[in-house]
């Protein structure tokens, strides 16, 4: 086990190290400034085809292979919005100091377009598989794209081949067993704590009782095809994130004297000064890199911006322009962090639980529960028992959402019908999860969510023409209005039935 973890925070250490953050913020700021700060410069162009066709042309369009706009962005959410949001956020906070909420902006607002360019590529190199159902990820951008380049044909397709055993791997252990055991302690500690249950084989009786129930009720949900799936996703995860959203915002207005501290602490503290005491070790340069490193990791553990995961899903949307689907990878980091993880940040850094003077935590404070205690203090028991329910939700629709990445990669590593296999065997770990010790499933889940981003980058890296062509062709049809032809897929007969429903006003 020491060997294992041993290799472990080597292996990390390499990836969410100085290359790996160097990796992820110079792709993002590339797919930012050759796009003209897409964002910002057309913000009312995406807000209005995301947000504001919710209730309106975000349904199914003639497609049966494909989901709604709406459906795929909740359906994407539901594995991007989870315990990074809440649980995330308070450990970014602890290990790295008020500033690197700083850097989880940073890194949400460069994420933006680079889960615009991840959209933008699965949408342009999606086929249908032989269910007539679309598929589309970085492992096909990866072998379709970089693999047309000269002499990385082979290149392409090893590293295709590796994005999907990181995903099958991470799957496993952030998409359903660690996830799981959040879900297990919280229930525990917030119901159970001081009773005794009784143990079997060393474990628990409440443990395996709560494994029990997740495990049936993800079965009937996942077994359940993807469309299930799907459906309860669209159900779950719009209102799971806005009762949370507003118990953080009255929580904030309770305490609204102390916002100005707030924000002047994560500014203060963004670059990791000196000033940060208490026995905080090392020099300003070690500090401001380890606040740094907090931030952007726990920014991506929480809106996946570089992993390329949530491409998957997005690459079933009835939308035919690729850089139309690409508004809502936008969409989502923006509300994903720059909404929920800024609001739970000023919650805990509000608390009283962080000391905004020194920047460090007080003692006796444990990130995983810091939020439960920042709304206790407020509600007592009611509050935290909140928290504890908007974990498990949030939880519970990860192990949803992550079910279908792994059973995608698996597809394409094996095809159809060992990705419909993939589900026993995925909602058969699920007691595992219940009942295992967490630590180190979480250190090696967030190890092979850094694996999953290398390949994926250097695959959007490669294809920075690409991104500037096709976004170029989007803006100057759809916002210039220039009588230009339609760019929408690598594939010629996808591309004719594309352009069909476009002219059609179909998308």
């Amino acid at each position: 086990m020491e060997t294992v973890i041993r290799i472990n925070d080597a292996v990390n250490n390499f990836a969410w190290g100085t290359f790996g953050l160097f990796l992820l913020l110079g792709t993002g700021l590339i797919c930012t400034v050759i796009t003209g700060f897409f964002q910002i410069t057309h913000v009312v162009h995406w807000v209005k085809n995301t947000f504001g066709i919710m209730n309106g042309k975000g349904r199914i369009i003639n497609d049966a292979g494909a989901l709604s706009q709406r459906r795929a962005f909740w359906t994407s959410l539901c594995a991007t919005i989870g315990t990074g949001n809440i649980a995330g956020v308070a450990t970014a906070i602890c290990m790295g100091g008020p500033g690197a909420v700083f850097w989880m902006w940073v890194a949400a607002f460069f994420g933006m377009m680079v889960k615009y360019s991840e959209n933008l590529l699965g949408m342009y190199y999606r086929r249908r598989n032989i269910e007539g159902a679309w598929s589309g990820g970085p492992m096909y951008y990866l072998q379709d794209g970089l693999g047309s380049m000269k002499h990385c044909k082979r290149l392409g397709k090893i590293l295709g081949i590796l994005f999907c055993v990181f995903t099958a791997l991470a799957s496993f252990g952030i998409g359903n067993m660690a996830q799981i055991n959040k879900i297990t302690l919280n229930v525990e500690a917030a119901f159970l704590a001081g009773k005794d249950t009784g143990e079997y084989i060393g474990i628990p009786n409440a443990e395996w009782a709560i494994g029990l129930v997740l495990l049936a009720a993800t079965a009937v949900i996942i077994l359940g095809g993807y469309r299930r799936m799907t459906a309860v996703s669209e159900l779950l995860v719009p209102y799971m994130s806005f009762f949370y959203a507003v118990g953080c915002i009255i929580v904030i207005m309770m305490n609204i004297r102390g916002i100005p501290a707030v924000f002047a602490a994560i500014f203060r503290f963004a670059l990791g000064p000196s000033a940060i005491k208490g026995g905080a070790a090392g020099s300003a340069v070690a500090l401001a890199l380890n606040t740094i490193k907090n931030g952007c990791k726990r920014g991506v553990f929480s809106n996946e911006a570089g992993l390329g995961s949530s491409v998957m899903v997005h690459s079933t949307s009835c939308v035919r322009e690729p850089v139309h689907q690409g508004l809502w990878g936008i969409a989502e980091v923006f509300l994903d962090t720059m909404v929920i993880c800024t609001i739970t940040a000023v919650v805990i850094l509000n608390s009283g639980f962080i000391d905004l003077e020194t920047g460090l935590a007080k003692e006796g404070v444990n990130d995983a529960t810091l939020v439960t205690q920042a709304f206790g203090a407020h509600f007592g028991k009611p509050g935290e028992w909140f928290v504890v329910l908007a974990i498990t939700l949030f939880a519970f629709t990860t192990v949803l959402g992550w079910s279908y990445y792994g059973a995608k990669v698996t597809e394409y590593l094996f095809g159809v019908t060992m990705g419909k296999l993939y589900r026993f065997l995925f909602v058969g770990l699920i007691l595992f999860g219940a009942v295992m010790e967490s630590n180190l499933a979480w250190d090696i889940s967030d190890t092979f969510n850094g694996l999953m981003m290398i390949p994926n980058l250097i695959g959007l890296v490669a294809q920075i023409p690409l991104i500037i062509r096709l976004t170029k062709n989007y803006t100057d049809r759809k916002i210039k209005g220039k009588n230009v032809d339609a760019i929408l897929s690598y594939d010629a007969d996808i591309q004719k039935e594309a352009l069909r429903a476009v002219l059609k006003g179909a998308d």
